[in-house]
């Protein structure tokens, strides 16, 4: 098998509203398309960076909570690259998010950091290579 790249990442969210902002207005992802799905009480929205698609959102009535933070099993965190980690965490906590303190990576000596979505599904921003 030859994979070609990672096409994109679910998220189930418990506020479709609360998160949509979130993805689309604090971190600036354009909605590709957005269907609600009466029978499921579901939406499902496809945003793109960059005009490639990367998250699919999905809202579905009453999904559990996160079991521990970051350490649940599957997908452990989010990571976007950016190209100043600094200036990326100030325009997030200025939108009303908050962020942990920036910090290096001790293995590629790269600078990342931590804020989290509305459902608490960590978010990182990564220094570009």
């Amino acid at each position: 098998m030859k994979l070609n790249r990672v096409h994109h990442v679910a998220v189930l969210c418990s506020d479709y509203e609360r998160s949509l902002t979130f993805y689309r207005d604090v971190l600036g992802l354009q909605v590709l398309s957005e269907h609600y799905r009466a029978e499921r009480q579901s939406y499902k929205t496809d945003l793109a960076l960059n005009g490639v698609f990367v998250v699919e959102l999905f809202s579905f009535p009453n999904p559990p909570q996160r079991l521990t933070n970051p350490e649940a099993a599957g997908l452990r965190h989010l990571a976007f690259e950016v190209d100043d980690v600094d200036a990326a965490r100030s325009e997030v906590m200025e939108k009303g998010v908050p962020c942990e303190q920036v910090r290096v990576d001790p293995l590629s000596g790269k600078k990342f950091v931590f804020c989290f979505d509305p459902d608490n599904l960590p978010i990182e921003f990564y220094e570009k290579a």
